[in-house]
């Protein structure tokens, strides 16, 4: 298997049972981008990369044919199994050894069966198809039959050990003088533990080969102690500076061109890949280039015709500039945020969020609105009255700019994420959720809500409109933040797509408190049930299911399993939220009530575990 890594993923090419297959791991939409040329280049390489591999497909056929012949009796007890891959991929009672001579290649080059009692034949026809195998020992064992012709096909064998068997006939001396590369061949005492004397005499008449006798050569010779004689044939001396030239030179074409086939494999996979990572990069600059274009376009004030009044022309620039809420020294200039890498985070058809870093690496979070109804001495009132607003569980407005189509909305960016993330990391385990954090963000939010409501003492109340997870920040103490406040009452003008859009609406479609208490006694329930509305792919009416299973007197049912031990304090929580999501908007509280139910909640578990640690010190 090759796993090649790419942007946002990798490409995986793997080899098994002689097919290559490939695969793409990590964001399809990357792969989406001219997918069908890349896709077909990669397919042709497959094939490609498998033609270059189609020999070792068939070495485990060729190992296990050979073993056939040579071990009628099953003695090895070696089992054909299409699931294994090759033969030195198992563990059996013999060497077989193999070389990685390329990046798909790994042949066979080594077979050492000696002192086994296998009584089969030599089936050199199969074994020979083993292109690379140089070392081949059947010593002490009980074969029969001849030598054949065709072992002159075992091209690259350097080592070939046939002593003590039963082996009878002649010598292939044709044959013999064909292994160019041969450096060891040992046929002494065969035929019943004696040198069969025709092997003998086959064997002096190979003239390419000389007869050496590692026991006293001439001595044994001359008293005919043939019994005990064990004959080895290297190659004649004149043959050795021919053996090393013909290794160099490599007399093996099928290795030579499974060589050039890796080699040009892999320079067309380099080539592919730069193409693809070039195009890749360009369409990823092209965006950033789009992206910061339309950011430039959004906040740059539309040219003014010269024919129009300098008064009309100021009016301009005032709505080109940015205004902020925080010390001067924090400050920056249009320019500067121009000129800031900005990352679409979450697009939409009234808004879309950026993530925007300066030069100098500070990070803010711009809110883009689109196609708003309002009057640019409106929408900055609003905004100056939003930015005044200062609390610790709200997300306090940075700065903002206004011009006649688009309207953009300055934060600083949270790199906990929000109340959202939370929940998402949280489903798939990267992140707790503890009793005590949930806790700590129920009574955020609604202190947060308490303070909107409680806040203006003179002029409009402005409800917040759409509070839901995605909309609650988290801090870097994981304090919830309630973020883009004032927003909505430019939005509604389409309520249908608003409203509809949203798990946690009330039925009433409104913007008031009882709607935003509403939504909050939502939020509440996902914390006590781990169900969140918002990741629910088939429409879960979270507010319907609850009281569905306490009219069930399923009432234990409901709670995520991470606050069992807190059960207490879990059916004093659920019985606020079902007050919460009421039908009616007089059933429910206000969100000041709900902020002193929760409190009291807060306290009784303060309490508790403050005696129960009195408690344990005193004794």
């Amino acid at each position: 298997m090759i796993a090649i890594p790419i942007h946002s993923g990798m490409i995986v090419i793997e080899l098994r049972a002689g097919q290559v297959s490939f695969r793409f791991i990590g964001n399809s939409r990357i792969m989406q981008r001219g997918s069908i040329p890349w896709l077909a280049a990669l397919a042709g390489l497959a094939l490609f990369v498998s033609g270059c591999n189609g020999g070792e497909s068939s070495e485990i056929e060729l190992f296990f044919n050979f073993i056939r012949a040579l071990d009628p009796k099953t003695v090895l007890r070696i089992e054909w199994s299409r699931s294994l891959r090759h033969p030195c991929s198992n563990q059996w009672n013999v060497v077989v050894r193999c070389k990685m001579v390329s990046l798909f290649g790994r042949p066979v080059t080594e077979i050492r069966l000696q002192n086994l009692n296998l009584s089969g034949i030599l089936d050199a026809e199969t074994l020979c198809k083993l292109p690379n195998l140089c070392v081949l020992i059947l010593a002490k064992n009980r074969i029969r039959g001849t030598v054949p012709d065709s072992i002159a096909n075992c091209k690259s064998l350097m080592h070939l050990d046939l002593s003590n068997n039963l082996l009878t006939g002649s010598l292939p001396a044709v044959a013999l003088s064909k292994l160019k590369n041969l450096k060891r061949f040992d046929i002494s005492n065969n035929h019943n533990g004696s040198t069969d004397p025709q092997l003998n005499r086959e064997a002096r008449r190979v003239r390419k080969y000389w007869l050496v006798s590692e026991i006293s050569q001439a001595n044994a010779i001359s008293k005919g102690e043939n019994s005990n004689k064990r004959y080895a044939f290297s190659p004649a001396p004149e043959d050795v500076s021919h053996g090393k030239q013909s290794s160099k030179n490599d007399d093996n074409p099928r290795k030579h061109w499974q060589s050039w086939m890796v080699v040009i494999a892999m320079g067309v996979t380099f080539v592919l890949l730069l193409i693809f990572f070039t195009k890749l990069k360009a369409v990823q600059a092209a965006k950033d280039t789009e992206i910061t274009r339309e950011l430039e376009l959004s906040l740059s004030p539309p040219k003014s015709p010269h024919v129009e009044i300098v008064v009309e022309e100021k009016a301009e620039e005032r709505h080109s500039e940015l205004v902020f809420f925080i010390e001067k020294h924090e400050r920056f200039g249009l320019e500067e945020l121009l000129e800031a890498s900005a990352d679409l985070r979450r697009p939409g058809h009234c808004s879309s969020l950026y993530r925007v870093r300066l030069k100098n690496n500070a990070t803010f979070a711009v809110k883009r609105l689109k196609k708003l109804q309002v009057s640019f001495e409106e929408f900055g009132q609003t905004m100056r009255r939003i930015g005044n607003l200062k609390h610790q569980n709200i997300l306090s407005l940075v700065g903002y700019n206004s011009s006649k189509e688009k309207k953009f909305l300055i934060y600083r960016f949270q790199n906990n994420g929000s109340l959202l993330t939370l929940f998402n990391d949280y489903i798939e385990g990267k992140r707790n959720l503890p009793w005590k954090l949930r806790l700590s963000i129920a009574i955020g939010i609604a202190r947060g809500l308490n303070f909107i409501y409680q806040w203006p003492e003179d002029g409009e109340i402005i409800p917040h409109g759409n509070i839901k997870p995605s909309n609650i920040m988290l801090d870097e103490k994981e304090e919830p933040l309630i973020s883009e406040y004032g927003i909505a009452k430019f939005l509604v003008s389409n309520k249908a797509r608003f409203f509809n859009s949203s798990s946690y609406a009330a039925p009433e479609k409104r913007l008031t408190e009882q709607a935003d208490v509403y939504s909050f006694g939502v939020i509440l329930l996902e914390l006590l049930t781990g169900k969140f509305a918002e990741m629910q792919k088939n429409g879960l009416d979270l507010p319907k299911w609850v009281k569905a299973k306490v009219r069930e007197e399923w009432t234990g049912e409901v709670f995520d399993k991470e606050i069992e031990k807190f059960e207490m304090y879990g059916f004093s929580l659920l019985n606020i939220s079902l007050m919460c999501v009421s039908e009616l908007p007089g059933d429910r509280p206000s969100i000041s009530e709900v902020l002193q139910k929760i409190q009291e909640v807060v306290t009784a578990q303060e309490d508790i575990s403050s005696s129960s640690t009195n408690s344990v010190e005193s004794i």
